[in-house]
């Protein structure tokens, strides 16, 4: 069987990552880094002059213009968060590393907090990758492909045409990209086109035929 080249595709390791944000004040320059790659500017006058003090667990920046406060967690994700980065940081490393998905209950036990802080976290961190995602429309060549997410029921009907899946669309980007992600949405269900017998006796198959919000799409079905 030949190797697929995106399971051994190279990651950031569990040991790689905590060199990088074990602690507190690695996160805390990763964020600063984040938000003002250039330096802080005031959010209020666009100045850059400010002064820096400690308030609580981070810093508080004060531009020296409008004398406007701006705390280094206001308006992220972490804002008003009573845990420290680090432990922010390691859930998203956890939640995002996670390719078959991460119980509330096991972030729980792997960060050594409580089960609601757990489910906050998680849900806090699915939502806002859930609009990441939303910001970047697909373009130039896309291969689209279905796939079917849903339960595992016995009884009833099961691929094309069943009750108890939900069909999607995986729009994954064109080879030639470097940006690594993949969209997904629901879609009505497809129209069979005809098949004629196979002169050689095997089962006549049909292929899906694309529906009408994909019209005008780039887009190859298989």
């Amino acid at each position: 069987m030949p190797m697929n080249r995106v399971q051994f595709q190279p990651g950031l390791s569990l040991p790689e990552f905590l060199k990088q944000f074990g602690t507190e004040s690695q996160c805390a320059a990763e964020l600063e880094q984040s938000r003002w790659p250039q330096g802080f500017v005031c959010p209020c006058c666009a100045q850059t002059s400010h002064r820096v003090f400690k308030r609580g667990q981070h810093k508080t920046f004060q531009c020296k213009s409008c004398r406007h406060q701006t705390s280094l967690t206001a308006g992220t994700l972490f804002q008003s968060t009573q845990l420290p980065l680090a432990v922010w940081f390691l859930a998203i490393y956890l939640v995002s590393q996670a390719k078959t998905g991460l119980s509330s209950l096991a972030l729980k036990r792997l960060l050594g907090v409580s089960y609601p802080t757990a489910w906050l976290l998680q849900h806090k961190l699915m939502a806002t990758m859930s609009e990441r995602d939303a910001a970047y429309p697909l373009s130039g060549r896309v291969d689209i492909d279905d796939a079917y997410l849903g339960g595992e029921l016995s009884g009833g009907k099961v691929g094309w045409g069943g009750d108890r899946e939900t069909r999607c669309l995986l729009s994954p980007p064109c080879r030639s990209t470097t940006r690594d992600t993949l969209c997904m949405s629901r879609c009505p269900p497809f129209r069979p086109s005809p098949a004629k017998p196979s002169p050689t006796g095997q089962k006549p198959t049909w292929r899906p035929v694309a529906p009408s919000f994909l019209t005008g799409w780039p887009a190859l079905l298989p």
